[in-house]
């Protein structure tokens, strides 16, 4: 392995980069994360000292990658549209500015790995999905991934052999935690209520992946001898994996225990705080359901497989969660929801309708 290689990572004080940050050094790489800090102080738990600059990604420069090998592009906005921002305010700049520093990186020779999402699949008839499955983004998230990874189409060629890893659903402790995902979430509600609530009837369904999994996953990008002229777009997870919403409940109900399974659209008095509630969940059905197939990743990256089942990983996130004594105040605490977090920057005047900090 080439561990000396310098890695850049944007969106690296997120709820993944405070995790792949620290992972990538713990194996030998130089790594300078680039963040404009909205998550920084959403931290649930002490985060591992790495060097970040505070600057954001539409501002990113061709000095940023001076004597950088790689770039992990993790920067984004990871919510619903919110306040009176329209989704093509919100997701149009995350466009732009993955696509110029994308360019930057073909122009310098530097490789450029991007975090998509299985999301983009969106709404399957049946069947388990390849990356060369049709495409039903339900979401503007979701889209915007898939907008990314079409610029990429037209970037990759002449040298430039981009990468984008297409994660499952992710769970498991960070630093600078989320609540907001589906199995964090579960976890939170069994071990602070007594009760996991479902914002749908349970039947969608979801890939999902331990967070050290993904972090893996851009190691082996990393490495990668991936030279072609095309951009390499994979599925990242593990099949056992693939499993409902109701499914995911009852093994996390299981792995905490004592714990009672309720429905939302039954009694709409148990999200108080509007923590649980999902804009693409009408009348108890989220359209959003796909199964994903794994097995590209696994021929591409030789050695490369997820280790961490659901059961395994939510397991281990309540025993985390159990260390660091989460209750009901610290979990419905909306520094770990990103939509509420950056509403209520927005709300306070921190930052403006650009989504830019207030100086």
């Amino acid at each position: 392995m080439n561990s000396s290689k310098r890695v850049l990572v944007t969106g690296a004080e997120g709820y993944l980069g405070s995790v792949l940050c620290p992972h990538l050094l713990d194996k030998g790489y130089d790594v300078t994360g680039l963040d404009t800090g909205f998550f920084r102080d959403s931290v649930f738990y002490e985060a591992p000292e790495y060097r970040v600059i505070k600057k954001d990604a539409r501002d990113f420069s061709e000095s940023d990658i001076k004597n950088i090998d790689a770039v992990i592009h993790l920067a984004g906005i990871s919510n619903d549209p919110f306040g009176n921002l329209s989704a093509e305010q919100i997701y149009n700049p995350t466009r732009d500015y993955a696509r110029r520093i994308a360019a930057l990186c073909k122009k310098n020779g530097v490789r450029f790995i991007f975090a998509s999402s299985c999301s983009v699949y969106g709404k399957s008839s049946g069947g388990v999905l390849t990356e060369e499955s049709e495409t039903s983004p339900q979401t503007a998230y979701s889209k915007n991934k898939l907008e990314v990874e079409e610029d990429l189409k037209k970037l990759a060629g002449g040298g430039f052999s981009p990468v984008a890893l297409r994660l499952s659903t992710v769970f498991g402790a960070s630093p600078r935690m989320r609540f907001d995902i589906v199995v964090n979430m579960f976890a939170g509600m069994a071990m602070t209520s007594g009760e996991i609530v479902l914002n749908s009837d349970g039947s969608a369904f979801r890939p999902n992946i331990d967070i050290r999994d993904v972090a893996v996953a851009f190691e082996a990008a990393l490495e990668s001898k991936y030279d072609g002229e095309e951009l390499l777009v994979l599925n990242v997870g593990r099949d056992d994996n693939n499993l409902s919403v109701r499914e995911i409940a009852e093994i996390v109900a299981r792995e905490v225990g004592g714990v009672e399974i309720k429905f939302l659209q039954k009694n709409p008095k148990l999200d108080k705080e509007g923590l649980f509630k999902s804009k693409v969940v009408q009348d108890g059905v989220d359209t959003r359901t796909y199964k994903v197939s794994f097995d590209k990743i696994k021929k591409i990256f030789p050695g490369f497989a997820c280790h961490y089942t659901v059961a395994f990983g939510a397991r281990d996130l309540a025993e985390t969660l159990r260390s660091f004594n989460l209750d009901e105040t610290i979990f419905k605490n909306p520094n770990f929801y990103r939509l509420q977090k950056i509403e209520g920057l927005l709300k306070e005047g921190k930052i403006n309708v650009d989504l830019r900090w207030v100086q």
